[in-house]
């Protein structure tokens, strides 16, 4: 029998869900996921940016709407039309770099598109819950070796982190403003740096590498020195499902404990490493990549952050699972089974990151 059989008390079988930015990275895993655990996946999103994506590879059998989030009026109709019983929102613009690149373009998305998103489902009577995805990045970073914790203030220096710490408080608001006074149960959830297969997006570390691999370039890593909490996306995915699941059941049944705030879904604490600690691992993989170290970005970065989850530990049950070594291995074995052989593992890794779920409940 399936490890999936019986995940999150079969609360997503047949449940009509829609997934924003579900041509996404995270987007990706969670439509898959969500697939086999039986639910009716609809998405929204921008069509993939990237040749190859793991969108097109996974190729899987959900209806699909290609809209930008920041056409409001569009994206009201769509979720009416979609009827959806619980909406998880991923669409967004993510990278920090990009930021720079185009501020108006990033606040336009993650703002005003979370408010045409927000606008939607306050408007779509069979809407029962609503999970926004923000980031680690929202929280006003000191740069303290404290993990930041679900009540300490938003901020962000960068445009795309201050643009997150706002779709936090936008968030809150919605809650306080609109949805208190019904059954429509609205939360947050902020995770850290994920990694995983089938990321082909710039900016970022482990695609990075995959393209100066296949390209035989070498690959100028900046701020090495800079540490995350790396996790494997399947880890932050497994926190969001453990929430909705909670928010459903809140939606049906009044709940001492109000799951309708801000979370935090980080790694094990031995996952916080540099960059540079993390590409020597994916070397081992790839061995014929060349790094060169020591390049700085001109543009500010974080050069510490960490998040406290113990608040979804305690009243979720939520836990990394994988530990930072499992999260490469399984990283580096995807894209060795793509590149060597094409085969696709996420459905192989949905099952077994599952299995490893049931084990840790017994």
């Amino acid at each position: 029998m399936s490890a999936l059989s019986g995940l999150f008390g079969d609360i997503y079988k047949n449940k009509k869900i829609l997934i924003t930015g579900h041509t996404g990275f995270k987007g990706n895993w969670l439509s898959a996921w969500l697939y086999k655990l039986g639910a009716n996946v609809v998405g929204l999103s921008l069509p993939p940016s990237t040749n190859p994506n793991h969108f097109d590879l996974l190729n899987l059998p959900i209806e699909t709407h290609f809209c930008d989030i920041r056409e409001g009026e569009k994206v009201k109709k769509l979720i009416e039309s979609i009827a959806p019983e619980i909406v998880f929102h991923l669409a967004a613009q993510p990278l920090v770099l990009t930021s720079y690149e185009d501020p108006i373009g990033t606040y336009e998305t993650n703002i005003m598109g979370t408010l045409h998103v927000l606008e939607g489902c306050r408007k779509t009577k069979s809407v029962q819950a609503i999970l926004n995805i923000t980031s680690d990045k929202c929280y006003e970073n000191k740069e303290w070796i404290y993990p930041y914790r679900e009540v300490d203030p938003m901020g962000g220096h960068d445009p795309y982190s201050s643009s997150k710490g706002c779709s936090e408080l936008i968030t809150s608001s919605y809650r306080k403003s609109f949805f208190h006074s019904t059954s429509v149960k609205l939360a947050s959830a902020r995770a850290g740096n994920v990694i995983g297969g089938g990321d082909w997006a710039p900016y970022r570390i482990i695609p990075d590498i995959i393209r100066s691999w296949q390209e035989k370039k070498v690959l100028s890593i900046r701020s090495p020195k800079s540490t995350r909490p790396w996790q494997h996306v399947l880890t932050p995915l497994y926190g969001y499902l453990l929430l909705g699941e909670q928010l459903l059941k809140s939606h049906q049944h009044s709940s001492q404990f109000s799951y309708d705030q801000g979370w935090n879904f980080g790694p094990y604490l031995e996952a916080n490493v540099s960059v540079e600690e993390l590409a020597q691992l994916i070397l081992k993989s790839f061995p014929d990549l060349q790094i060169e170290w020591g390049s700085v970005s001109a543009h500010h970065e974080a050069t510490l952050l960490n998040l406290d989850s113990s608040m979804a530990t305690k009243f979720l049950g939520f836990s990394p699972v994988w530990n930072f070594k499992t999260t490469v291995e399984k990283t580096t074995e995807w894209y060795k089974a793509y590149f060597d052989k094409k085969d696709i593992l996420t459905f192989k890794q949905i099952e077994e990151f599952s299995q490893n779920i049931c084990l840790n409940l017994k």
